[in-house]
């Protein structure tokens, strides 16, 4: 490829794909503890109905509905009282008409029974008899049989994420375990002679590592398992020997840093070389971000990444999370969290560039305000600060005050 030729977000990842076709993604069984954030492998249909029997949905009696017409509080319905119906016990005994069968929220109707008429509407008249001050209708204060889930319905499909409440729902149906895709392994190598641990002192001169942390915590939030490699000098037998270290033992690599055109900046070379068809974009029409690395080698993803920790993060947003998610067969998102708002001033931009701004949003006399927060890509505190990203198209020279625009929300 041609060193350093910019391409657009759209060339960049159709180039990608073109070359890797990750095909079904691999399958391991995990209990429903272990099941939450992780991609169904497969769809899930209800064995059975939810709930399996007509249950009650208030505490009162079990009535036939029939029998409480015409009720109120100057003319009650008088009905002998039959045998209560006890939580976890199974209503066997039918209801017979001009009955009312004490009952629970939850418990399971006599059969004969379409409704319950609940208990703030009765009385207690005597030991055998109540009152019923108002009527009921059929199937009133009921929870029918498969009226939460039909029997054989298609409940999660796969590529579904599960949530808690899925993982509840699977819980009803049976399911102990459940089938989902093997997390892709993925290599971090940070790079750089000025970046140090977090834990160290920072001499003049040198920086923390910060997208060590950073990507890891997307890597890990988009389903996958991140890897640190530690920091490695920018010199070429260290590099290589830590970027062929974590390609042979990860599904996908990054490294950070060490990507845009120098004489220490061997990350394309290095990454070029571990296999074919080698790296297939570097450089991007974004900003920030615009020095980044994606390519194929072999049948493993690999993309160098910016060392500015916010070009590092947008980056990832764009390229990696895209490859991870169709490693996991995990469907698109079916709501993105996107807000409108109105921009709060002017923003320049420079036409065939894909800008990133960080923004912060506020709410003003009814509604959304997006505020840009100007700062350099290295400055990582602008991320922190901001609630989200307002993309500006490259077709556009830019944004005028009171505009209402697009926000994608961090997560």
């Amino acid at each position: 490829m041609e060193f350093f030729k910019v391409l657009s977000i759209e060339e960049a990842l159709a180039s990608f794909f073109a070359h890797f076709q990750p095909g079904a993604p691999r399958i391991e069984r995990v209990s429903l503890f272990d099941a939450p954030g992780r991609i169904l492998a497969g769809e899930i249909r209800a064995g059975g109905p939810i709930p399996g029997f007509d249950r009650a949905s208030m505490d009162g009696y079990a009535v036939r509905a029939a029998d409480t017409y015409g009720a109120s509080e100057g003319l009650p319905a008088l009905m002998e009282l039959a045998q209560e119906i006890r939580m976890g016990e199974a209503a066997v005994e039918p209801l017979l008409p001009g009955r009312a069968a004490p009952i629970a929220t939850g418990g399971m109707l006599p059969p004969g029974a379409d409704a319950v008429v609940m208990i703030e509407y009765t009385e207690v008249m005597d030991g055998s008899s109540i009152a019923v001050y108002s009527p009921v209708a059929p199937g009133e204060n009921v929870v029918e049989a498969g009226e939460d889930v039909k029997e054989n319905e298609l409940l999660l499909p796969a590529g579904h994420r599960l949530r808690p409440q899925d993982v509840g729902a699977l819980a009803g149906l049976g399911y102990g375990e459940v089938p989902v895709a093997v997390r892709p392994r993925v290599g971090i190598v940070a790079t750089g002679n000025e970046v140090v641990p977090p834990a160290e002192d920072v001499p003049p001169g040198m920086i923390r590592d910060m997208n060590t942390y950073s990507l890891s915590a997307m890597v890990r939030a988009d389903g996958g398992i991140p890897v640190s490699y530690g920091i490695v000098k920018d010199e070429r037998g260290p590099l290589q020997e830590a970027i062929a270290r974590a390609y042979a033992e990860s599904d996908v690599l990054i490294t950070s840093g060490g990507t845009s055109v120098g004489a220490r900046d061997l990350c394309q070379e290095v990454l070029d070389g571990l296999g074919r068809p080698g790296v297939l974009v570097h450089g991007v029409s974004i900003k920030p971000g615009k020095p980044t690395i994606i390519g194929v080698a072999g049948d493993k993803p690999v993309f160098g990444l910016s060392g500015n920790p916010v070009s590092a993060m947008i980056g990832y947003q764009l390229f990696v999370h895209p490859a991870l998610k169709a490693m996991l067969g995990a469907l698109p998102v079916r709501v993105p969290a996107v807000v409108r708002a109105r921009l709060s001033r002017n923003l320049a931009s420079a036409s065939g560039r894909t800008d990133f701004i960080r923004v912060t949003l506020r709410r003003e006399g009814g509604e959304l305000v997006c505020e840009p927060i100007l700062g350099k890509a290295a400055l990582l505190s602008t991320m922190v600060r901001a609630d989200g990203l307002l993309c500006v198209s490259l077709q556009k020279e830019g944004l005028r005050e009171g505009e209402i625009v697009e926000v994608t929300l961090f997560q």
